[in-house]
């Protein structure tokens, strides 16, 4: 088993790219975690988790996050996607939820913060915040909106 991440990082970025994978990975870089392997994991917040608003790792360095995420070919759709961070008591865990979708940012945020509230009323749980990170992407050619959640040590 890995060690349980003590601190996470809420981040969004959107790009453009020659190819589906491209719009990704430029999609990574605007967002700050394109020089990383993401393990993709399920969205729960450790407790006593430090938020900390931007993070230094080793390029190549193995990050689990939580993200959303959504590619389009069709110049002139909007694209978004957002991750929102619900927390309780410091002492309990949280929850991450993950959305993207054809909508604005806006869209995108409230979608996303109700998730979250719905998580923890499913979980009998109060929630005392939620943290919400959104983007949006107007597509050009090959476009990609990008939000996540790192969990580091």
């Amino acid at each position: 088993m890995l060690p349980t991440p003590r601190k996470f990082t809420v981040m969004a970025g959107a790009a453009e790219g020659p190819t589906r994978l491209n719009a990704f990975d430029n999609a990574l870089l605007a967002a700050g975690i394109g020089n990383l392997n993401l393990l993709r994991v399920s969205s729960i917040l450790p407790p006593n988790a430090e938020h900390i608003e931007k993070f230094e790792a080793v390029p190549g360095s193995l990050m689990p996050t939580a993200y959303g995420t959504i590619t389009s070919e069709e110049p002139g759709t909007l694209i978004a996607a957002a991750v929102a961070v619900g927390i309780g008591r410091p002492d309990e865990y949280g929850v991450i939820m993950e959305f993207s979708g054809h909508c604005t940012q806006e869209e995108a945020a409230r979608t996303v913060e109700q998730m979250a509230r719905d998580a923890f009323r499913s979980r009998g749980r109060d929630i005392e915040r939620v943290m919400v990170r959104a983007v949006e992407h107007r597509v050009q050619s090959i476009g990609c909106a990008f939000a996540a959640v790192a969990l580091w040590y």
